[in-house]
C-alpha cells in the first residue's frame, strides 16, 4: 500500500549526427546576435542540426558535402533594441531577414545591401532614422529585393536625403531644384489621378456586366435609401466605397463576385447593393452585437463567457472550412481577424469582408503566387516571405485570432516591447498554469481541459511552418470537442479546474501541439 520509491527513469544514449555541423561563421554570427540583443528563445546546440530541428525562427540549407547555412532569420517582435548589429553581415547566405516590430534605432546600415543572397528584408515598425543606403534602394527598385520599412517615422525614402554636412548649396541652385521638384510633383499627381480614373472606368464597366445577375438576386437601393435606412450611417450594416480609392473598386468587385456564389450560415449575407454614380455600397444583414474585436479590446462592457468564446471560434472555423472545402474551386479569405468576425443578436459568429479573398483555379496546384495582402500580426510568415498563398495562410491567421479569444490580449503587446501574442503564450506554457494564459476577466470560470485543448489548437494553427498546421476541417473537429467539454461541465453545474500539467517545449517547432 506504500507509494512507489521510483516512479520514472530517463535513459540517454549518445548518437553521432549524420550531417555536418553548421558553418562556423554562421554559428558565431547567430550566437553574437543572441548575446547582443538578449534573445529570449531556446537557442541551444547546433543552429541547423539535426536537420529539421533547427533553432526557432531559423531555416537552413543543406548542400551536398557542404556545411549547413542559415538562409532565413525571423526575429520579428523579439524586443530588439539599439542599432542593427554588424553581426548580421556575417550571415552571408541569408535570404530572408525579418526584424520587424522591434525597437531598433539608428540608421539602416550599408552592410545589409552587401548581403549577396538577401531577397526579403523586413524592418517594419521600428525606430530607425535617416536615409536608406543607395544600393539597398537600387536593389529594391530593380525587383531584386522585397524591402519593408514602413512605420519608421524618421526614415527618409527619397534619394534627396542628405546629411547636414552636404547641405551647402548656392541659393539659386536650390531654387531651381525646388521648382523642378514641384513640377515633378504635379506630373506624378496628375499621372496617378489619370491612372485612377482609368481603373475606376474599367471597374465600373465590369460592374455593369455583372449588375443584371447581381440585381436578380439582391435588392438594389438608392443612395438616399441607404441614408434613411441607416440613419445617416449610424448603423454598421453598410459598407460604402470611397470614391477616391481605385484599389477599393477592385475589392468591391471581388466581394460582389464572391458573395454571389457563397452561402453559409457562418458567412455574412449580402441583402442588397447600391450603384449610383460614384456612390457604391454593399448592404449586409444587420448584426446586432457588432464585431468580435469590440469585446476582446474592452470596447464593450459585456464579457464573453468561455462557452460563448468557443462557440464564436467554432462559427468562424466552420465559415473558413466551407470556403476551403465547400467551394469549388476553394477560396482563401486572406484577412481573418477579430474585426472581420461579426456577431448577431445570439452571438453567432460570421466571417465578413471578402475584398481581399482569392479563388484558386483547378490548375493552381498547392498554392498561387500573389502580392502579399492582409493585416500585420495575422499575416502568415511563410506567405509573407514567399508570396505563396494557400488555405494554410488562413489557418495561421485563425490561430492568432483563437489566441486572442483565449487570452483577451492584443496581437501585438505594446506593454512588452511589441511582443507577438504567439510568443507570449508560448513563453507561459512552461509554467503549466492555464490561469496565466486565459483572459483574467473570466475569473477561472472555464474548464481547464477545454482551455488546454484550445491553446494546443491555436498554437498548432500558428506554426511557422505551414506543413505543421492542421486543416480547417481538423480545427472544426477539435473545437467541437472543446465546446463539448465545456458544455458538459456547465450542464452538470460543476466547476472543475482540471489537472495542472508540465509542458516540454520542442525546439523544432514551438507551436506544435503539446502532449498532455
Amino acid at each position: 500500500m506504500l507509494p512507489p520509491i521510483l516512479n520514472a527513469i530517463e535513459i540517454y544514449m549518445l548518437k553521432r549526427p549524420l550531417q555536418l555541423q553548421t558553418d562556423q561563421n554562421d554559428v558565431d554570427a547567430i550566437i553574437n546576435i543572441k548575446s547582443k540583443y538578449g534573445v529570449k528563445r531556446i537557442w541551444q546546440g547546433d543552429p541547423c542540426g539535426p536537420k529539421g530541428y533547427w533553432w526557432d525562427g531559423l531555416n537552413c540549407s543543406y548542400g551536398d558535402g557542404n556545411a549547413p547555412r542559415i538562409v532565413s532569420l525571423n526575429l520579428s517582435s523579439s524586443g530588439l533594441t539599439g542599432e542593427i548589429a554588424a553581426y548580421f553581415a556575417n550571415l552571408t547566405s541569408i535570404q530572408y531577414l525579418d526584424l520587424s516590430y522591434n525597437s531598433l534605432s539608428g540608421e539602416v546600415p550599408d552592410f545589409l545591401s552587401k548581403l549577396p543572397s538577401l531577397k526579403v528584408l523586413n524592418l517594419r515598425r521600428n525606430k530607425l532614422s535617416g536615409s536608406l543606403p543607395d544600393e539597398l534602394m537600387k536593389r529594391s527598385k530593380n525587383g531584386l529585393l522585397t524591402l519593408s520599412v514602413d512605420e519608421n517615422p524618421n526614415i527618409c525614402l527619397s534619394t534627396a536625403c542628405k546629411t547636414k554636412k552636404d547641405n551647402f548649396v548656392i541659393p539659386i541652385v536650390a531654387s531651381v531644384a525646388a521648382l523642378s521638384g514641384i513640377l515633378i510633383g504635379f506630373a506624378i499627381f496628375f499621372g496617378l489621378k489619370r491612372r485612377k480614373k482609368q481603373v475606376m472606368k474599367k471597374v465600373q464597366a465590369e460592374l455593369e456586366n455583372i449588375s443584371d445577375s447581381f440585381a436578380s438576386k439582391r435588392k438594389q437601393f438608392t443612395y438616399s435609401d441607404i441614408l434613411t435606412i441607416t440613419n445617416n450611417f449610424e448603423k454598421l450594416a453598410v459598407k460604402m466605397l470611397s470614391s477616391s480609392s481605385a484599389q477599393g473598386y477592385k475589392e468591391f468587385v471581388a466581394e460582389v463576385r464572391l458573395l454571389m456564389r457563397v452561402h453559409h450560415r457562418n458567412l455574412t449575407t449580402l441583402v442588397g447593393y447600391c450603384i449610383e454614380g460614384t456612390n457604391m455600397g454593399l448592404i449586409y444583414e444587420y448584426m446586432a452585437n457588432g464585431s468580435l474585436d469590440q469585446y476582446l479590446k474592452g470596447k464593450n462592457e459585456y464579457i464573453l463567457s468561455w462557452e460563448e468564446r468557443m462557440r464564436i471560434a467554432l462559427d468562424a472555423a466552420q465559415g473558413l472550412e466551407y470556403l476551403h472545402n465547400g467551394c469549388k474551386p476553394p477560396i482563401v479569405h486572406r484577412d481573418v481577424k477579430p474585426s472581420n468576425i461579426i456577431l448577431n443578436e445570439k452571438f453567432q459568429g460570421k466571417l465578413a469582408d471578402f475584398g481581399l479573398s482569392r479563388i484558386f483555379s483547378i490548375e493552381s496546384g498547392t498554392h498561387i503566387s500573389t502580392v502579399v495582402a492582409g493585416t500585420p500580426g495575422y499575416l502568415d510568415p511563410e506567405y509573407y516571405l514567399s508570396n505563396w498563398l494557400n488555405e494554410k495562410s488562413d489557418v495561421y491567421s485563425f490561430g492568432i485570432v483563437l489566441l486572442e479569444i483565449i487570452t483577451g490580449q492584443p496581437v501585438i503587446s505594446k506593454d512588452q516591447e511589441n511582443a507577438h501574442i504567439s510568443q507570449l503564450v508560448s513563453s507561459k506554457l512552461a509554467e503549466g498554469d492555464i490561469g496565466s494564459i486565459v483572459d483574467p476577466n473570466l475569473a477561472e470560470n472555464f474548464n481547464n481541459s477545454s482551455a488546454w485543448k484550445a491553446v494546443d489548437i491555436a498554437l498548432a494553427c500558428a506554426s511557422q511552418n505551414s506543413s505543421n498546421r492542421p486543416t480547417m476541417s481538423e480545427v472544426v473537429i477539435e473545437l467541437k470537442e472543446c465546446l463539448a467539454i465545456e458544455t458538459a461541465q456547465n450542464d452538470k453545474g460543476i466547476k472543475s479546474k482540471g489537472p495542472r500539467r508540465m509542458v516540454t517545449v520542442n525546439v523544432d517547432d514551438e507551436f506544435s501541439p503539446r502532449a498532455r
